[in-house]
C-alpha cells in the first residue's frame, strides 16, 4: 500500500481500461505511463478484460495495475492470483472486504451514502471509492462526508472529468480520481496512443495545479 499511495501523491488520478484485446491494452497502459500515470486500474466489464490485465502486468512496465468492476469473492480471489496489485469493486461487499483485508491487499470499494461508508470505516477501511461520483452528489457530498469521517479518503470515480478534476482533488480528504475520459473508446480503437498520453499529461498537470 505504501508504493501506491506513493504513486497517487505524485500523480492522483486512475485512468480505466476495459478492453478485451490485450495487445491494444498493454500500448494503452503504456501511453498512459508515458503521460505520467502509473496506476492503472483494468475493470473487467469485457470478454478478455483479465486477459488484458495479466498482458499489462507482465508487458507494461513499471505500473501498478490493479482490478475493478470486481463483483464476487471468487472473482476478487481470481485477480488476486492472476497479480492484481489493489482491487475495485462498484459497491461494498462484506465478505470481498473481509478478504482483501485478511490478504492485506488494497481494497476500494464502491460507496455512496453515508451509511455504505461507515460500513466500510466498521469493517476497518479507511479508503473507498465513491461511486458514481456526478450522480451521488459530487463535489458537496464529498465535502460533508469529509466533516464526518475524518479518517476516510475517497476515490471519485464516474463522472469525473478534467473540467472537474479540479474540483474534486482540491478536497483534502480524496486520494485520487478515477475515469475512463483518460481512454477515450474511438481513440485507443484507432491506435492514437498519443493522444492518451496527451490526456495522461494534462491530467497530471490540472493534479499539480489543483493540489498546489
Amino acid at each position: 500500500m505504501t508504493d501506491l499511495n506513493e504513486r497517487l501523491k505524485a500523480a492522483p488520478v486512475v485512468p480505466l481500461i476495459g478492453d478485451g484485446n490485450a495487445d491494444r491494452a498493454v500500448a494503452t497502459a503504456k501511453a498512459l505511463g508515458e503521460g505520467g500515470l502509473s496506476v492503472i486500474e483494468v475493470v473487467l466489464r469485457s470478454e478478455g478484460a483479465l486477459e488484458s490485465m495479466k498482458a499489462i502486468i507482465e508487458r507494461g512496465g513499471d505500473l501498478i495495475v490493479g482490478a475493478g468492476t470486481v463483483l464476487t469473492l471468487d472473482q476478487a480471489k481470481e485477480v488476486h492470483e492472476a497479480g492484481a496489485q489493489f482491487i475495485v469493486c462498484p459497491g461494498l461487499v462484506d465478505e470481498i472486504a473481509e478478504y482483501c483485508l485478511a490478504e492485506k491487499i488494497p481494497f476500494f470499494p464502491g460507496t455512496m451514502t453515508a451509511g455504505e461508508v461507515q460500513r466500510a470505516y466498521a469493517l476497518g477501511l479507511r479508503e473507498v471509492k465513491f461511486f458514481p461520483a456526478s450522480l451521488a452528489g459530487g463535489v458537496p457530498m464529498l465535502k460533508a462526508f469529509g466533516a464526518v469521517f475524518g479518517e476516510m479518503r475517497f476515490m471519485p470515480t464516474g463522472g469525473v472529468s478534467a473540467d472537474n478534476l479540479p474540483d474534486f482533488l482540491a478536497l483534502p480528504h480524496v486520494l485520487a480520481c478515477g475515469g475512463s475520459w483518460l481512454t477515450p473508446k474511438d481513440a485507443v480503437e484507432a491506435g492514437d496512443f498519443a493522444e492518451v498520453t496527451r490526456l495522461a499529461a494534462e491530467a497530471v498537470a490540472i493534479a499539480k495545479t489543483a493540489r498546489g
